[in-house]
């Protein structure tokens, strides 16, 4: 079998070399010194809930305790009786100054529950200037500030943000999704952006009203799954550039158990396989210790436990420079990465790149659709409820 472990070998290698270079392209991001935002436009936050998560709490609480002149903002559920709510009011009783409100609206637009959310909230909105942001993200008090620095640059339509891991628990499963996100996902998206990508990525979108309806508003993005991508797709049709934001969120990982871990990435991984299959194949360079695994499974020998070794070593030293280079940018957020869990990560990993290109199925938050949406019956309701908590 030694003629299938030579080109898995050169894989990993190539691998391990990768997980280098975006380390180094990581460190070289975290150096740069922010840019001070020339004017602080009003800004109304959209944040779309479902259920209270673990850390939902501390999330909204960090948006509500922004270093920024003036901003609203908006909450959006689909049922009065969602427990969201009620965290939602703990966090106004902690921010009693903060301009909040929360729109309970039944109405379904289309196959993504999340932008129809989006849909019903919109109304309430103040403000031109407009950020959404997942339910999950975790930011510093300078968020916002760093934000409006990249979309007041010239030609930018919409600002988005790199976003680490955030682990609910100490479990295992929660420790390895944080390691996906924040040591592979982080480095990988800033490589692709230095490769000429301008993807747009969910944990924080930033544009200006006219903007929004130029490319069609959240109608155009109801009906698939990836509505970050879908929306920084339209917004560079227009002639304009998405810009990355010298910020890094964090995300939660909320997951305690493999089936939930592996259902999630199974899902991100179909719907990036059916946005980019040839590219999301290629992906799979970037878990050399798997490949290097295997190639010493498939041909046992002295060379392929070297190899095996070495290209561990090097995807752990790179792992521990992307925690090191991330820290300043998270402070309080920056979590501890379980690197003694990277061989088991890869594996996963690796397994769930070959399980996206199985089928299209997948399941978002108890609903089975395709990774690249159905067109829905589109269903009228009533008239939205707004609280003022």
């Amino acid at each position: 079998m030694i003629a299938l472990a030579i080109p898995l070998g050169c894989l990993a290698v190539a691998g391990a070399v990768q997980a280098g270079v975006a380390a180094a392209g990581l460190a070289r991001f975290a150096r740069r010194p922010p840019t001070p935002p020339v004017a602080l436009p009003p800004v109304t936050v959209l944040k779309p809930l479902y259920g209270a998560e673990p850390m939902l709490e501390d999330a909204l609480a960090s948006f509500c305790a922004q270093d920024y002149p003036e901003y609203q903002i908006v909450f959006g559920v689909h049922a009065s009786e969602d427990p969201a709510i009620a965290v939602v009011r703990r966090v106004a009783a902690r921010f009693p100054a903060r301009d909040i409100a929360v729109v309970v609206d039944a109405t379904v637009h289309g196959q993504n529950g999340k932008v129809g959310n989006l849909i019903n909230m919109l109304p309430e909105a103040k403000h031109d200037v407009l950020l959404i942001s997942d339910s999950d993200v975790h930011v510093q008090p300078d968020y916002l500030r760093r934000l409006a620095a990249a979309l007041e640059q010239d030609g930018v339509g919409l600002a988005t943000t790199l976003y680490a891991g955030l682990p609910a628990s100490r479990s295992i499963p929660a420790l390895l999704g944080a390691l996906q996100i924040t040591e592979t996902f982080l480095p990988g998206a800033l490589m692709a952006r230095a490769l000429g990508r301008e993807d747009c990525l969910g944990a924080s979108m930033m544009l200006r009203r006219p903007t929004l309806e130029r490319v069609g508003g959240f109608p155009a993005l109801v009906d698939h799954l990836a509505d970050d991508h879908i929306l920084g797709v339209l917004v560079r049709q227009t002639g304009l550039s998405v810009r990355l934001a010298d910020t890094v969120p964090a995300t939660t990982v909320p997951e305690s158990s493999f089936r939930a871990l592996l259902r999630h990435e199974l899902r991100w991984s179909r719907t990036i396989r059916t946005l980019a299959p040839l590219a999301h194949l290629a992906s799979a360079v970037q878990y050399p210790i798997a490949l290097a695994l295997l190639a010493l499974v498939v041909a046992p020998s002295v060379w392929t436990v070297a190899l095996a070794l070495g290209v561990w070593a090097v995807r752990a030293s790179a792992a521990a420079a992307v925690a090191r280079a991330l820290r300043p940018k998270l402070g309080r957020l920056a979590s501890r990465p379980a690197l003694w869990l990277l061989p088991l990560r890869d594996v996963l990993s690796l397994a769930v790149t070959a399980a996206s290109f199985a089928g299209r199925r997948v399941d978002w938050r108890g609903q089975s659709m395709l990774a690249d949406g159905i067109p829905p019956e589109i269903t009228l309701g009533h008239v939205p409820e707004v609280i003022r908590p």
